[in-house]
């Protein structure tokens, strides 16, 4: 907001300067983003009379005028405007004068052969807007010549450009800037208070219909008579233009003003056109939702569609005004205008935001309602417009109707419990200069005075700190809510730079945690495995079981949260092969989100997808692909359990309708289910249209994570390891084809005890020779002592035990 300080030394005191006054109210939360300093504009232009204007002997379009600026002597000044003439009073720029608007310095000089002593000034030269395509003429009459012109177009000023956070409403208007100005600085405040205004009649043919108080909990309408509508004096555009707001007639000059000065929003509309839209003599104000296709052209000339999120003022149920955002150009005043309807009102924060966003269109309006309009001071700012327009526009009041459904006006202040303890305890100490402090008492109570606030004491705590009970002033009823909010401003006020900055007395190195230092290695070891970390948005199509909807979607394709890693990571492998990138080996680590009758369960997961040709090259294999196999998908991941020295067994699994039912294998270690490792299944696989071996694992990445976070795994025992040969032994047998390897495994590896140092699986055979529903596995096992040579009676009792358990176990036909 552009903060004129002219116009506020009239609502509070200042003795800072410009530059000290922005900076304390940046340290204070307020960024001023711009000093505007409109004093060097015209510094050196007084005011000048022509005495006499000649045509320029040598130029059709220049002028030679006798300008008198009170210096003993009159100017020669070549002019080129069209409107300049004798008998008028001019701004001058004088010899020496500097022009930063334009960049011009002014010197003597000739023009055409004929001398110039200075230049007569446009406002545009001064900086100052405007619709006149020539000199500036002053209206007034009998102005000192050779006084400064400054004062008389608003150039004696200061202009703040002043950024205000989103919770300070008031801090949108003159009032709240001059209110923090004096807390900040001690000023007195002078806010203009206006008086009652008289209604003449208070009859009339306006009646109000509110369809939604609770969109709209207050509406004052009030009807003008004998309106006449002329340019504001120049005070007023004065004060307009210098906030940015251009000047247009007094009535809607006066509503801008007060919004301004007030923060508050009002809107004037033709009471005439009011009728003809509404086509009766009979006026009925009404606020309601707009229903969906009903169309209106506000003020910017744009007919605007709507929809049910649109809040509308109607007249007789006819859209007259998007409320809160802007006017309709059908109602609007004009110069015509002879009776007015001032509407001063409060619509909801949600509902304006909602109204302005769907339509795509902001105001000034808009802004502060979103914000949180001060509903206390309502009634003020609309006395505030009223009084204006009878003096500046000569209405008369003749009707005024009051809808107000806010709350009783003793709840607009809240009351906070406030403790010195708990101030000092968050803010910390003061510097005191060469010693440090706490703030005290009379600090407090100081600073909350100062921004309005009302402090009763209540009874010390149990540490005998002070206790208040601070009554919030209405205008800052929306940000000041808690005790916490209290302290802010405490702080705010007192000087954030006034508190000590304290550090660590001793500063130690930081660590990563256990959990994170793992997840590292596991990402180290995968990428080590060939595979590229992939990395998917955790929201998802609906339409699985258990998922997790959301209730306020961005989009409906992204709606629910996912329950897995799989899916994105095999749409990933199908979007790469077809931009012609071959397949892809990936993994991720995100979370899953699942619904189960107790409620909403949420988890860490690792997912892998391996399926495209690990080897570099491929002139060995004349160019062709080598698809991976089960085994060497399945070799993937115990590598990568093997670094992390996990023991981990693989099982049959079928669960996974996604998973090829012969080939899938769920994960455990030591009882506790890991996950599920397996094959797409053929049908997957051709809905896709991706290769035959795709292979894909997803592990709960918290059972990984505690299995690694044991000691056994995290500090391994060193063990020694022999010097002494080993002696191995192979043994074949016909096992049923059921029987898988890892059982096998199992009885070998308990049958051999401490001598049995390996085993390794070398051979397996299907066909001729080998029984039905049987196959033939050889397997080689490696038995070693740590401190001895094995001979051959030692190993032989051993290897027999292996046999007898295979056959007692699991009824192999043994060959060797």
């Amino acid at each position: 907001m552009r903060i004129s300080l002219n116009w506020l030394r009239e609502l509070v005191e200042i003795k800072l300067s410009p530059e000290e006054l922005a900076e304390t109210l940046t340290m204070a939360g307020f960024e001023v983003e711009d000093i505007e300093d409109r004093r060097t504009w015209a510094n050196g232009v007084v005011v000048g009379k022509v005495l006499e204007r000649q045509p320029h002997p040598n130029a059709d379009k220049l002028s030679v005028c006798q300008v008198d600026i009170g210096a003993g002597e009159t100017l020669n000044i070549v002019c080129g405007a069209a409107n300049v003439k004798a008998d008028i009073y001019v701004p001058v720029a004088t010899t020496g004068t500097y022009l930063p608007n334009i960049d011009l310095k002014i010197k003597p000089a000739k023009l055409r052969g004929v001398p110039s002593q200075g230049m007569i000034c446009s406002l545009k030269e001064l900086g100052l807007p405007t619709d006149v395509d020539g000199i500036h003429i002053f209206t007034q009459e009998n102005l000192p010549l050779g006084s400064d012109v400054r004062p008389l177009l608003g150039l004696d000023d200061v202009i703040l450009d002043l950024t205000a956070t989103a919770n300070r409403a008031d801090a949108l208007s003159m009032v709240g800037v001059a209110r923090e100005v004096a807390a900040l600085t001690g000023g007195k405040l002078s806010i203009p208070e206006p008086g009652e205004v008289s209604i003449s009649k208070n009859t009339g043919n306006l009646t109000l219909k509110i369809a939604d108080t609770q969109a709209c909990p207050a509406y004052i309408g009030t009807v003008i008579e004998q309106v006449k509508i002329a340019p504001s004096p120049e005070w007023l555009q004065q004060r307009l233009r210098a906030a940015g707001v251009r000047p247009i007639s007094n009535v809607v000059d006066i509503t801008n003003y007060v919004l301004l000065e007030w923060g508050q929003p009002l809107h004037a509309f033709d009471r005439d056109r009011l009728k003809s839209v509404a086509s009766s003599e009979n006026l009925s104000i009404g606020v309601r939702f707009a229903n969906n296709g009903e169309s209106l052209k506000t003020l910017d000339g744009q007919t605007r569609t709507l929809s049910t999120q649109n809040l509308l003022i109607t007249a007789n149920d006819k859209p007259v005004a998007l409320a809160g955002v802007m006017g309709g150009e059908e109602t609007e005043v004009h110069e015509g205008t002879q009776s007015l309807v001032l509407e001063a009102a409060l619509f909801d924060s949600v509902a304006i935001r909602r109204s302005s966003r769907s339509v795509g269109l902001r105001s000034e309006a808009s802004g502060r309602y979103e914000r949180g309009v001060n509903r206390a001071e309502l009634e003020i700012a609309n006395r505030r417009a009223l009084s204006l327009i009878s003096e500046l526009a000569s209405g008369i009041l003749v009707q005024q109707e009051i809808a107000d459904t806010r709350p009783d006006p003793s709840t607009w202040s809240r009351s906070i419990a406030l403790r010195l303890d708990r101030v000092n305890q968050i803010l910390g100490p003061i510097d005191l200069g060469e010693d440090t402090g706490e703030l005290q008492g009379q600090d407090v109570e100081r600073i909350l005075t100062a921004l309005g606030c009302q402090l009763t004491p209540s009874r010390e705590d149990s540490n005998h700190q002070p206790t208040w009970s601070v009554s919030v002033p209405p205008y800052r009823y929306r940000d000041l809510e808690r005790e916490i909010d209290l302290i802010e401003e405490i702080a705010r006020l007192y000087g954030y730079n006034r508190f000590c900055d304290t550090l660590p007395e001793k500063s130690e190195g930081g660590y990563l945690p256990l959990d994170e230092e793992l997840i590292r290695k596991l990402r180290a070891f995968l990428r080590a495995e060939g595979l590229t970390e992939l990395i998917h948005y955790s929201l998802v199509k609906p339409g699985e079981d258990r998922q997790i909807v959301l209730s306020n979607p961005l989009f409906a394709e992204y709606s629910a949260l996912r329950n897995d890693l799989l899916s994105g990571l095999i749409d990933a492998f199908q979007y790469n092969l077809e931009q012609g990138n071959g397949s892809l080996n990936g993994f991720e680590i995100g979370q899953i989100f699942w619904r189960e009758e107790d409620g909403l369960q949420e988890t860490e997961a690792l997912a892998g997808i391996i399926g495209g040709d690990r080897t570099v090259g491929k002139w060995s294999k004349s160019g062709r692909e080598e698809p991976i196999t089960w085994f060497e998908a399945k070799g993937t991941l115990e590598s990568i359990f093997r670094q992390l020295a996990l023991q981990v067994e693989f099982q049959p699994d079928c669960r996974d309708h996604r998973l090829h039912p012969g080939r899938t294998a769920s994960l455990w270690i030591r009882g506790n289910r890991l996950g599920i490792f397996g094959q797409l299944h053929p049908q997957l696989r051709r809905e896709k249209g991706l290769p035959d071996s795709v292979y894909v694992f997803q592990l709960d990445l918290d059972v990984l994570l505690d299995s690694l976070g044991e000691d056994e795994v995290l500090v391994p025992t060193f063990q020694p390891y022999s010097t002494y040969p080993a002696s191995d032994r192979d043994i074949a047998f016909f096992a049923p084809v059921k029987i898988s390897v890892s059982e096998i495994e199992k009885v070998i590896t308990k049958a051999g005890k401490d001598l049995l140092e390996s085993v390794e699986l070398f051979d397996e055979y299907r066909g001729e020779n080998v029984p039905e529903g049987q196959r033939s596995l050889a397997f080689r096992l490696i038995y070693r002592a740590s401190d001895r040579t094995l001979t051959e009676a030692e190993v032989e009792p051993v290897h027999n035990k292996v046999r007898e358990a295979l056959v007692e176990k699991f009824g192999v036909n043994l060959r060797s």
